[in-house]
């Protein structure tokens, strides 16, 4: 493993998390009491910048807040976590954008997303070194994924969540996608993408090249916690993992380490080691398991 992880750049979603926290989610049209309310940094995209720069890597938020309280404590927490925000754009007129999360009591959750200024911002002004590794989500609007598709000339990588259709364009300029086993299975296309990685939940991962598996990994058992920053821990550890250089099975391994660690905090930005401590506990598991 090199020990320079690579620079990324996480192009995506900034969110007010707003959590409820309950014995159990509601079914469709009930009402359930005692819950515990907490508000939170989040978004897809800033979870995943958090993630990196927590790991040790470099990492800068390219996205939008609005002119709001909310907004200056969204891009005072990416700051404290060490992501670079110079690119994250402030819009006058447009909320920040808000999740409204309910959690039950075995980690499980149900969210409605508010997007907000993750809608209205666009790449205008905004550039990519050549080695730099490009991450995106699918909580902000598709034109913007596909312009930094078509801007990025290093290592682009689409965690394409939520589900939806990918344009062929966006798909032939991935060089990784990541997707957890709901959204393999909603996009049909990704059977043909040239590498994508699945979780599995308490199953962990796998990675599939043109549809056939070419490498796994189990998950460790952890008490839940929280799921909501999980795939997002996963995502910024795999791409750091391949970019320091580790095979597809130990990075694998490494990205399910820490989303372990992640589904035990109750944070959408949960604390984490270095990447290098994740991957000297999955060598010494390996060894102890010969």
């Amino acid at each position: 493993m090199s020990t320079r992880l690579p620079a990324v750049t996480v192009v995506g979603s900034i969110n007010l998390d707003i959590i409820a926290t309950t014995d159990r989610l509601p079914t469709a049209g009930e009402t359930v009491g005692g819950g515990i309310l907490q508000q939170q940094p989040g978004g897809k995209g800033a979870n995943q910048a958090v993630a990196a720069a927590r790991l040790g890597g470099s990492a800068r938020m390219i996205g939008a807040v609005g002119d709001d309280a909310q907004g200056r404590l969204m891009l005072d927490a990416l700051a404290a976590a060490g992501v670079d925000t110079a690119d994250v754009a402030v819009l006058d007129g447009d909320a920040t954008g808000t999740a409204l999360i309910v959690v039950d009591r075995e980690g499980e959750n149900q969210i409605v997303v508010c997007p907000g200024a993750n809608s209205a911002f666009s790449l205008d002004g905004v550039s990519f070194a050549p080695d730099e590794t490009v991450l995106c989500q699918l909580e902000v609007g598709l034109p913007v994924v596909l312009e930094a598709a078509r801007r990025s000339t290093g290592f682009f990588v689409l965690n394409a969540a939520p589900a939806m259709d990918l344009p062929a364009e966006l798909l032939e300029r991935c060089d990784l996608v990541i997707v957890n086993e709901t959204e393999y299975e909603l996009i049909p296309a990704l059977a043909e993408a040239k590498l994508v990685a699945v979780t599995y939940g308490k199953d962990g991962s796998a990675m599939f090249e043109h549809g056939r598996k070419v490498a796994e990994a189990p998950a460790a058992s952890v008490a839940v916690a929280n799921t909501i920053g999980a795939g997002d821990a996963f995502c910024a550890a795999l791409v750091l993992a391949l970019g320091a250089g580790l095979d597809y099975s130990a990075a694998l391994a490494v990205a399910n380490a820490v989303g372990a660690d992640a589904v035990s905090d109750p944070s959408s930005q949960p604390a984490l080691a270095p990447l290098e401590e994740y991957v000297a506990r999955v060598a010494e598991a390996r060894v102890a398991a010969r």
